[in-house]
């Protein structure tokens, strides 16, 4: 059977589950869009309003996180493993909603999310994300793009 963009044989779409295991990393790593990929989230007023939203939404723990004018991704894992990683998604984008009074500021549906094995680099992707700005000549050297950061130190 043919492998597809996900990696497993006969996916069509990502898992809509974060399958939590007990006794190893459960990072996360996830991106999520703006609706219609409006270009709103590179703002001081969005990078602080998500700060103050994923600082108080503790069900996951958000760590390194990068804002593109469309879209974030971020690296992420369960406070408590019985909150669904999905819920907890939807349940921070309505919270963000409640901060501003920008009817343009709506999130696309859904989120992607990869859950990072043994054998992968948390190192690596991080690198590979920060580089997007500077990818996007955006700024010439990663550490000055301002819409990045770090909300909880969570550990491999």
């Amino acid at each position: 059977m043919k492998e597809d963009y996900f990696g497993e044989a006969g996916r069509k779409r990502p898992s809509e589950a974060v399958h939590i295991q007990q006794g190893e990393p459960n990072w996360v790593w996830a991106t999520v869009c703006t609706e219609n990929r409006e270009p709103w989230l590179t703002c001081q007023e969005a990078h602080l309003i998500l700060r103050e939203v994923w600082s108080s939404a503790t069900m996951w723990l958000v760590s390194d996180y990068i804002l593109m004018p469309d879209h974030l991704h971020f690296f992420a894992a369960p406070r408590q493993s019985e909150y669904p990683f999905t819920a907890w998604v939807t349940y921070w984008k309505r919270q963000c909603r409640n901060h501003h009074q920008h009817p343009a500021w709506k999130w696309q549906a859904g989120v992607f999310h990869h859950r990072l094995r043994n054998d992968e680099s948390y190192a690596e992707k991080w690198s590979y994300l920060r580089g997007n700005p500077v990818r996007d000549q955006l700024v010439k050297k990663e550490e000055d793009w301002p819409f990045q950061g770090r909300i909880h130190d969570i550990r491999w």
